[in-house]
C-alpha cells in the first residue's frame, strides 16, 4: 500500500493563491495530456504521479479525451485512486474538461449543455470520483449560445459534482462575458487555462492575462516548454526520436534559422544565470502577472524532477 512522503509539503513546493479565491495551487501542476493513457505502462504513470504528490504537486489536470485512447487518462487516474490516492483525496485538486471531440455524432463535441453534462458524468465514472474540484469548458463554441454553455457549468457546480469552474482556450470578449455571467450566477470563474510560453505570448498580447488580473481570475499555463523546443533539445538540430523527427506536434520546418538563433540566445542567457533553458522558460511564465501555476507533462520521474526545480529559482 502506498504511503505518501510525510515531508511532501516541506520538499520545496510553493503555492500561490488562485485569483481572489480561497484555492492555493502549486506553482507546478501535473498535466496528464500524454503519458498516462492506455498505450502507456501503468506502473510508469503510477511512479510519476506518486513522485509528484510526494513532492507537493497537489493539482492533477485531465480532460475527457486525454489518452490516447480517449478517456484512458481518466481511467488511469481512477485506477490510481483505487490503488494509491483514495486516502489523500482531500489533499488533491483534480480537474477535468469537455469541449473537444469525444464520441461520434452531434452530441459528442463543442459546448452544448447535453454534451457537457453527459461528458462530465462519464468523466466522474472513469475517474472513480464523486466530484471534481474543477471542471472546464475546454474550448469556445461559436455556434452555441454562451449562456447555454455557462449555465451548464453553473448547474454542475450547484449539483455539488464540481466545486469550481474554469475556462480554457476562449477568446477575450467571450471570456469577458463569461466572467460577468458566472459571477452573477454565484459560480465565479476560478481560473483560465491557456497556452503560454516564451515563444507563444498570445494571452499577454491579447489582454487575457490582464483581464484575469483585473477580475481576480487565476491563470494556468499549458505547453510551457513549447512541446520541447524550450528544453534545449533542439539546439543542435533535430534529434533522432524527437517529436519533431516524428512530425508529432512539431514539424521540421518550424525549426528555422531565426528560431534556432533565438533558442541559442535564450540558452546563453539561462547559462549565465546558472539555469537550464527549460528552468528559465518555466520561471519566465511564473513571473508573469496573474499566473498561478504551470502545467508540465512528464514521461519519467527524472523529467518531472528537473521541471520542479523552477520553483526555487530566484525571480
Amino acid at each position: 500500500m502506498y504511503k505518501a512522503n510525510e515531508n511532501r509539503y516541506e520538499n520545496g513546493m510553493q503555492y500561490l493563491r488562485c485569483g481572489r479565491s480561497g484555492v492555493m495551487l502549486p506553482k507546478v501542476s501535473l498535466g496528464m495530456w500524454h503519458n498516462f493513457g492506455s498505450v502507456d505502462p501503468y506502473e510508469r504513470s503510477r511512479e510519476i504521479v506518486r513522485y509528484a504528490f510526494d513532492h507537493g504537486v497537489t493539482h492533477l489536470d485531465l480532460a475527457n479525451n486525454y489518452g490516447p485512447v480517449y478517456g484512458s487518462a481518466e481511467e488511469t487516474l481512477g485506477r490510481l485512486m483505487d490503488d494509491d490516492l483514495r486516502p489523500y483525496r482531500d489533499e488533491l485538486f483534480i480537474s477535468t474538461k469537455a469541449g473537444y471531440d469525444m464520441w461520434p455524432g452531434p452530441y459528442g463535441n463543442w459546448g452544448s449543455r447535453k454534451y457537457l453534462m453527459a461528458s462530465f458524468d462519464q468523466s466522474l465514472r472513469r475517474m472513480h470520483l464523486d466530484y471534481v474540484d474543477l471542471f472546464y469548458s475546454h474550448r469556445y463554441d461559436p455556434e452555441t449560445p454562451l449562456e447555454e454553455t455557462l449555465q451548464a457549468l453553473v448547474d454542475i457546480v450547484r449539483s455539488g459534482k464540481a466545486l469550481y469552474v474554469g475556462i480554457s482556450n476562449w477568446p477575450l470578449e467571450p471570456l469577458r462575458f463569461a466572467v460577468d455571467y458566472l459571477r452573477r450566477h454565484d459560480a465565479p470563474l476560478l481560473i483560465y487555462q491557456g497556452k503560454l510560453n516564451m515563444l507563444h505570448r498570445a494571452p499577454i498580447e491579447e489582454g487575457i492575462l490582464q483581464l484575469c488580473h483585473e477580475n481576480g481570475v487565476g491563470f494556468i499555463a499549458f505547453s510551457p516548454l513549447a512541446q520541447g523546443l524550450l528544453t534545449g533539445r533542439y539546439l543542435d538540430g533535430i534529434p533522432e526520436g524527437s517529436r519533431m523527427s516524428k512530425n508529432k506536434f512539431l514539424r521540421p520546418e518550424m525549426l528555422t534559422d531565426d528560431l534556432l538563433a533565438q533558442l541559442h540566445e535564450w540558452n546563453k542567457e539561462a547559462e549565465s544565470k546558472g539555469q537550464s533553458l527549460a528552468e528559465m522558460a518555466l520561471r519566465w511564465i511564473l513571473d508573469q502577472q496573474a499566473v498561478t501555476s504551470v502545467l508540465v507533462g512528464a514521461s519519467s520521474t527524472q523529467q518531472l524532477e528537473q521541471n520542479l526545480r523552477c520553483v526555487s529559482l530566484p525571480i
